[in-house]
């Protein structure tokens, strides 16, 4: 009789420990379903930088090579993938030479993007 009741004994207690290790177990396959959705989304972010630098290059690679950079009148010259990019940096802090390092465009044409948006009406 007391052989039957350590085994039912222990049988109960390796049950709960199951349940205990299960749930661990759902916890770590969660949280890599989390870290490969964020590496996703990081890729995915990535891609997207990737095609606006190859667009820049494009641009500038059908530049002629002796044309200086030079302040443009209008915006509406300037392809509006860089307007966005100025737009978006100017919004988070970031100063004019600081844009103009991170761009294409100059000093002049990015105070030009910025001072336009800033009249129209978004």
């Amino acid at each position: 009789m007391d052989l039957s009741l350590i085994l039912m004994i222990s049988g109960i207690i390796i049950i709960l420990i199951s349940f205990f290790v299960g749930r661990s177990k759902k916890q770590t396959d969660r949280e890599i379903e989390e870290l490969s959705l964020s590496f996703y989304q990081e890729n995915d972010q990535l891609k997207r930088r990737i095609k606006v630098i190859e667009e820049e290059l494009m641009l500038s690679t059908n530049k002629t090579p002796n044309k200086k950079k030079t302040s443009l009148n209008s915006a509406s010259t300037i392809n509006q993938i860089f307007i966005s990019q100025v737009l978006t940096l100017h919004e988070q802090g970031y100063t004019l030479n600081e844009i103009a390092q991170r761009s294409t465009l100059s000093a002049d044409q990015i105070a030009t993007i910025i001072r336009t948006s800033q009249v129209a009406p978004h």
